[in-house]
Formats: C-alpha cells, structure tokens, sequence
C-alpha cells in the first residue's frame, strides 16, 4: 500500500512569511496518491512554555494513528497558507473565522474540525479602556478617541468589532479608519496582548481585543484585574476551524477527522486551550455563515 504526504498547518497569523515559502515540498500531495509524509507546520507559542511538549504529544499520536512519518515545522500567516493550500502544497490549515470564508474562496477548502467552546466564556471581541478612563461608558463615547485594532486579517481584531461599530453607530466601513473620521487615529498593533498593553501603557485610548485574552493575561501575572474597563462587545463568535484540501483522497480525509475527533488527551487541550474539558468536534460550513454577513458589511474584497 503507497503511503501518502500530507501537510498539515496550525498557525496564527503574524509569523514569518520565509517559513512557509520553505516548505513547498508537497507537489506530490494529490488525489492521485504518492503522499508519503506528514507535516505539521505549528506556530511557536513563546507565552506557553509547555506548548512544545504538548505539540510534539499530538504529533506522535498523529503519526502513530495515520501510519504516516510527521514532521513538525514552523507556522506562517494565513494569506500565505492559504495560497500553499491553494497551489497543492498545503492540505490542513487552522484559520480564523474570516480566514475560513478566504481559504473557501480562494483555495476550495472543506471544514475539518473546530473546537468546543473554552470554559463557559463564549469567545466575544471587548471594547476596553484604560481603568483612569473613567468618561468612556459606552463606543459612541470613543469618538475622538486613539483606538487600536489588532491587525485587518483578524477576526476578532478587526472584521467583527468593526462590523459592531459600523453597525451600531451608523457609520461609514470605508472612512472608519481614517484619522479625525470618528476616531482621531487607528493604528493595528498586531497582538491581543499588544493592543491590552497598548491601552494600559497610554499607546492607545481604547481597543477591541478577543475577551478571553484578559483573564488569560490576568492569571498569567501580566497584567491587574482593574487595567482595563470593557465597555462593550460583540456578537458571538465562531470558533477557529481546521480545514483540509477538498482534492485529497477521501479515506486520508475521513482519518484525519477521525484522529481529531477522537483526540482527547486532557492535558494537551489544557494547555493549548485553556481547559481539559475542550475537544474537537466537526467543523460545518454554516457555522460559519456570518462571516459572509461582516464581509459584506464591511466591503471587504475577496482575495484573489
């Protein structure tokens, strides 16, 4: 029996391009077959020490499971995964809720699996500001504020708290970001936990970061529970999905869910999520529905 190369991409955005360029080894990776390795390109988490012991778990149970050697890479952004999944040298990558909608577009993607929701917290966007800031009740009150989203590429740092205020505040989605329209200046700091630091520093007057990084940063010891005052927040969000090459033979396809699925290593899904409840579960395309809604909200172009 031929074995199958495969290569599989958990990453956030913000990593090096160079990365993702130097691992187009995977012309081989068709539906025709030859695919003889697997590999996980993961993005290195440098606030969880324990992330690499816990990934290098997953990817042995992987490659036990599959029967398939696996290598483990670095990660890249999600435009560039995207365009490798696009061009046959991808076949799984993590996206954003919006990536999502991108990679369907652009690379004829299918769901794979997403996660179940982290604690009891469903994930939102927050407004926050500054604990001095004692005026800012409500995001009408951050006109003529200095405001940070986290980077366009974003879901909960741009697309969905942009979508709130576009919606809410009647405002015009092509001029928000522009100086003096209705912030005085929006700038992206990249982070979650750039744009809280950015506020609690002064950088910013207030920004939209996804909630549950605050208590992650509080628990940590980063920052004080008082630093930052939300005053608002977002619809529900959809959580971050898996997603496979639609031209993969469908028996790589139905094992590779099955090994997410079934996945239940308590402490892995503790430290990369946030609690050992958390686990794998079948990703649908009309979970992700609303995304269509923000872009169309919000003008967004589809990538080419």
């Amino acid at each position: 029996m031929k074995k199958m190369k495969l290569a599989l991409l958990t990453l956030l955005c913000g990593a090096s391009l160079a990365v993702m360029t130097g691992c187009g080894n995977n012309q081989a990776a068709s539906a025709a077959g030859e695919i003889d390795k697997l590999t996980i390109v993961q993005m290195p988490d440098e606030n969880n020490p324990d992330a690499g012991t816990k990934n290098e778990d997953f990817r042995s149970a992987m490659a036990e499971e599959l029967g398939l050697e696996v290598e483990e890479l670095v990660g890249a952004e999600y435009s560039v995964g995207i365009e490798a999944m696009k061009s046959g040298k991808l076949d799984v990558l993590l996206v954003s809720p919006m990536s999502y909608y991108q990679a369907k577009k652009v690379a004829g993607v299918e769901p794979l699996v997403t996660t179940t929701s982290m604690g009891e917290e469903e994930y939102r966007t927050v407004f926050i500001v500054g604990k001095d800031d004692t005026e800012t009740q409500t995001l009408a009150d951050l006109e003529g504020k200095t405001f940070a989203f986290v980077d366009p590429a974003s879901s909960s740092g741009y697309m969905f708290p942009k979508a709130k205020l576009v919606n809410e505040l009647d405002l015009d989605t092509d001029q928000l970001e522009n100086p003096d329209y209705f912030f005085k200046t929006v700038a992206y700091s990249g982070k979650h936990d750039s744009s809280i630091m950015g506020v609690i520093k002064g950088d910013y007057d207030a920004a939209a970061v996804a909630g549950q990084t605050i208590p992650q940063l509080i628990e940590a010891g980063i920052i004080e529970e008082d630093d930052v005052r939300v005053i608002g927040e977002t619809d529900v969000i959809p959580n971050a999905c898996f997603v496979i090459r639609a031209d993969l033979p469908q028996e790589m396809k139905d094992k590779i869910k099955e090994f997410y699925l079934n996945y239940a290593n308590e402490d892995y899904f503790e430290t990369m999520y946030g609690s050992k409840d958390v686990r794998f579960i079948e990703a649908k395309d009309e979970d992700y529905a609303i995304v269509e809604e923000m872009v169309a909200t919000l003008n967004i172009e589809e990538a080419e």
